[in-house]
């Protein structure tokens, strides 16, 4: 077997503009998606009766757009030597060695800085995260740190998007109050459990321990049963913050989680596929059903927001039955 170069070719051959366009990956914005529960809940909880700026909100959706975008430019030129050796990404311009250094360093900072130029104009929270988001990018695909390169780390680094996509729904509405904790966590761990079922996909998929670490060297560590336990410790922990967060926020919304509980099983068993999509989350739509219900899952979540039950009240006091003298 071929042994990769650890460094990506510096000089394209035969690049094209639609080379450039697709390392931005402008198929992967669907993922923005999860910025959306951000910017509702800020409304329900801080701005229910206040105007919402329709331009912001498009504003904020173009400068993420341009942020992740960023980030998409540097991770598919520096994963160029990997990508080589997978069965669908060595057909990227980058691993095809399509791809000029100079050119695609220019495509990365022009994007940030029209990205964190939008991101300005909103408000000091919303850059201060969107310049998060793209420190992430670094930290994530740039030696040395490259945390994807590192077992459970790549899952975990990788995850920290959700919340800051979060985030920034959130800042897109108010600048002024920091969302509830237990839900950024819950939405981390969420997005951990989603990332660590793309790798047990991917890892299935190759079929091969030897060419999979070479693929991705934190599969060099990985096997099946330690990416499925792992995924199914973040969905348990990403079960459990979200119940503290319906509950210590409104009792109302303990129904909706027999909803996130079929969520995450029914992701699971998409990942446990032959050729799944979780591999390829941004292909999720095609998974109609599921899409479906997830949308059924946030419209339940909305209207339990509105709805009182008073009876559910009691469920926060202890109950105790005696059943005689002790």
């Amino acid at each position: 077997m071929s042994q990769r170069s650890d460094s990506p070719p510096s000089r394209a051959r035969n690049g094209a503009l639609r080379d450039y366009i697709r390392i931005a990956r402008p198929d992967h914005w669907v993922k923005n998606i999860f910025m959306i529960p951000g910017a509702a809940l800020a409304f329900v909880l801080v701005h229910r009766t206040a105007s919402v700026s329709p331009g912001n909100l498009l504003l904020a959706v173009v400068s993420l757009c341009l942020v992740a975008s960023a980030n998409y430019t540097i991770n598919e030129y520096l994963d160029a030597p990997f990508d080589r050796f997978h069965p669908l990404k060595r057909h990227r311009p980058g691993a095809e060695g399509r791809l000029d250094v100079r050119l695609v360093m220019a495509q990365y900072a022009a994007l940030s800085v029209v990205g964190l130029g939008l991101a300005a104009a909103i408000n000091p929270a919303f850059l201060v995260t969107s310049a998060w988001l793209l420190a992430m990018g670094v930290i994530y695909n740039v030696q040395p740190l490259r945390t994807k390169d590192r077992q459970y780390l790549d899952v975990l680094s990788e995850s920290v998007n959700n919340p800051i996509r979060f985030l920034l729904g959130w800042f897109a509405i108010t600048g002024a109050i920091i969302p509830p904790g237990s839900v950024l966590l819950a939405y981390w761990m969420g997005g951990a459990f989603l990332m660590g079922t793309k790798r047990y996909s991917e890892y299935r998929r190759i079929g091969d321990p030897q060419q999979a670490g070479l693929y991705r060297r934190s599969f060099q560590h990985y096997t099946e049963q330690s990416l499925l336990l792992s995924s199914f410790f973040y969905a348990l922990c990403s079960a459990f913050l979200i119940g503290v967060f319906l509950i210590k926020y409104k009792i109302e919304l303990l129904l909706s989680f027999p909803f996130f509980a079929v969520l995450f099983t029914w992701y699971l068993a998409i990942a446990l596929k032959g050729d799944s999509a979780a591999q390829a989350p941004e292909k999720l739509y095609r998974e109609r059903a599921f899409m479906a219900f997830a949308a059924l899952t946030f419209a339940a979540v909305v209207a339990l927001f509105f709805t009182n039950l008073p009876a559910l009240n009691g469920l926060m006091r202890p109950y105790y039955i005696h059943l005689g003298p002790s």
